[in-house]
């Protein structure tokens, strides 16, 4: 599989379906937690990457937060600034984040951690990290942590939103510790496949490596109202935050 498959999965069908996935409710939900979490000063400056259509951001940015959205489809940054232009938004690489010390916060929300090869994946912190302002927190979802997956895993699964069908068949690679997904969408009797790859790590695993960019781990939940993470949680949230 392509280890840059992320750069054009994400158009089409693929948006359309994760439009359909959220519910409005579950973002305000979600821009909660994240504000709370987050703890910065409203009219304080947040990072969103993978920011995707923006959703996040929005919601955020309506409490008062000025936004940066960093996401490499192009398809979703322009969605993202079609709805709000007075935010920032970036069709870049989440790698390659050129500021240094310019956040009082932020987040990477959905799977999008588990997209980039390991070395790539420490290439994200590090410039992350320098990225932050000494004291702010960032949050990072994942679906894909050892924890959250083989208690409930599912080779095969069928999902149905709106008038998109689509199947999931998922494969572990022990080799390479990573989840490999074929999706086929059907929708309008036309049927499209897609692969997508994931990296999959201990919630430990995680910790440490936010922890050797200067990041440690403040708090893990299961959940937006803060329930403990533990084994078969789905997903994870961790928050961590960056030494002065």
């Amino acid at each position: 599989m392509n280890s840059n498959w992320y750069q054009d999965f994400f158009h089409g069908v693929a948006l359309d379906m994760w439009r359909r996935a959220v519910t409005p409710e579950a973002t305000v939900a979600d821009a909660d937690f994240l504000a709370a979490e987050i703890g910065a000063p409203v009219g304080g400056r947040l990072l969103d990457v993978a920011c995707g259509n923006g959703r996040h951001a929005l919601a955020l940015a309506a409490k008062g937060y000025a936004l940066t959205g960093v996401d490499i489809s192009d398809e979703s940054v322009a969605e993202a600034r079609q709805a709000d232009a007075s935010q920032q938004w970036i069709c870049g690489d989440m790698r390659h984040l050129p500021w240094d010390a310019a956040f009082d916060g932020g987040y990477c929300m959905g799977n999008s951690f588990g997209y980039l090869q390991h070395e790539e994946t420490m290439e994200f912190l590090r410039a992350l990290s320098k990225s932050l302002k000494p004291g702010a927190r960032f949050v990072i979802e994942s679906g894909t942590v050892a924890e959250s997956l083989w208690p409930n895993f599912q080779p095969r699964a069928w999902y149905e939103l709106g008038d998109i069908l689509f199947l999931a068949a998922r494969e572990y690679k022990p080799e390479t510790a990573r989840l490999e997904i074929k999706y086929t969408f059907i929708r309008g009797g036309v049927s499209e496949t897609r692969e997508a790859s994931f990296a999959v790590y201990t919630a430990g695993e995680i910790a440490r490596m936010l922890a050797s960019v200067g990041m440690p781990v403040k708090a893990m939940y299961s959940s937006n109202v803060r329930a403990a993470y533990k084994l078969g949680s789905q997903p994870l949230l961790v928050v961590a935050e960056k030494q002065g």
